[in-house]
């Protein structure tokens, strides 16, 4: 079985990573909003940051498995496919990249390791690395150096939002930002063609859906009922699709999809970064989301449409209720005060990973929201996160989970 995620906390299996490369060292002041970073990484530091997340995975009996490495170990089963690979990627690159349509075709298809290949995607392609002599463009003539004709993208790292797990099949996204849009395509073709994947995974959304949808904004609650978030990159339309989806497709388990609407601002960008599931019934949560959380509710009505309906009850009921416990805890993300609250948000506080029930990974610069899980019997593996952060995303941003117990 090469995907089954039906919860947030089983036993962890196997997951998929991005080790950052050197895309990262392609963003500059300028066009930090554009490829919506604060902050520019180190990446020696970053690298070294994740390669301690990796192996804190492995140390805890976690197959991690690399996004660069799956697809080039799906390219490479033929050269008509890595052609197509090339000639979709530009195309999806936008009308800049398709300006230079057979340059960049053979600036690419000429590394002949696909491995290499691959990870120039990721870093980007500037305007100097094509085939053309002074003169012959105004963009030649003018000596440009610092031109991309492909951009970078810095943002992979974060695998959790592409695509999301659930159950046996996958939710494959159109990302909120023409920056990401890109990134979905590496899982795209593992899913299509990958053998370990190929004709095996049911597709319960696609990047040609008209809605934003993003997979820091789903949650795998139980086989039953999944959580979506309503946030600045997922759509309300996009939850409706993706229950609509889910419930006519019989491979699907899922009867019952929570919409938890969340303030639309970069700080709760998604659901994962202001709630998360620690223990079979503790959650770490935001505290200032609380007073305005609305969750709301989608089930199969007649004839293939949704029942839709606003829930009433504390929000502590409804998640109790759908992880199927008497009752669940919160535990406030700060431990109540309200500075370490947003300071720790803000580094991902509530952004943890779990491995096994009541044991997560979590940034060790968080350290009052660790010190809480912990004495609330939650094990807390802590890795380091000085250069990580810097993205605006934690340990389960970082992850996709390919198979739990």
């Amino acid at each position: 079985m090469s995907i089954h995620v039906t919860s947030e906390i089983r036993p962890l299996k196997k997951v998929l990573l991005h080790r950052p490369g050197s895309e990262l060292e392609q963003l500059v002041p300028t066009q930090l909003d554009r490829l919506l970073f604060d902050d520019i990484p180190y990446l020696a530091g970053a690298r070294q940051e994740h390669d301690a997340f990796a192996q804190t995975l492995r140390n805890q009996g976690v197959e991690v498995a690399y996004l660069s490495e799956l697809t080039t170990q799906t390219l490479s089963q033929s050269p008509a496919l890595r052609e197509l690979f090339v000639s979709d990627f530009i195309h999806r690159s936008g009308c800049r990249a398709e300006s230079y349509i057979e340059p960049l075709k053979e600036l690419l298809l000429s590394i002949s390791d696909v491995h290499t290949m691959v990870l120039k995607t990721m870093t980007g392609v500037r305007f100097e690395e094509l085939s053309y002599r002074s003169g012959e463009t105004l963009a030649a003539l003018r000596g440009d150096r610092s031109h991309f004709i492909l951009d970078p993208i810095p943002n992979l790292y974060f695998t959790r939002d592409p695509f999301a797990s659930i159950g046996n099949g996958v939710s494959l996204h159109r990302m909120f930002s023409v920056t990401r849009n890109r990134e979905t395509i590496y899982g795209e073709y593992i899913l299509r063609y990958h053998p370990d994947f190929a004709q095996s995974v049911p597709l319960y959304y696609q990047p040609r859906e008209p809605y934003s949808l993003e997979g820091g904004d789903i949650l795998n609650l139980s086989e039953h009922t999944i959580a979506v978030g309503i946030s600045q990159r997922t759509m309300p339309e996009a939850v409706e699709r993706l229950a609509e989806n889910m419930f006519r497709e019989d491979s699907s388990t899922v009867r019952r999809v929570l919409a938890f609407d969340i303030p639309n601002t970069r700080a709760f960008m998604h659901l994962d970064t202001v709630l998360t599931q620690v223990d079979t019934d503790k959650f770490v949560i935001h505290p200032n989301i609380l007073d305005y959380l609305r969750i709301f509710e989608l089930s199969p009505g007649k004839n293939h449409s949704l029942q839709i309906r606003s829930l009433e009850a504390p929000a502590e009921q409804i998640l109790a209720e759908a992880v199927g416990v008497d009752q669940v805890k919160l535990l406030r993300c700060g431990g109540g005060d309200q500075i370490a609250a947003q300071r720790e948000q803000w580094n991902d506080g509530s952004n943890t990973l779990c491995i096994r029930p009541g044991t997560v990974i979590a940034y060790d610069r968080n350290y009052v929201t660790n010190a809480l899980l912990e004495s609330e019997g939650v094990q807390v593996l802590k890795i380091p996160s000085g250069e990580l952060s810097r993205g605006r995303g934690g340990p389960r941003c970082m992850s996709m989970p390919l198979i739990r117990e």
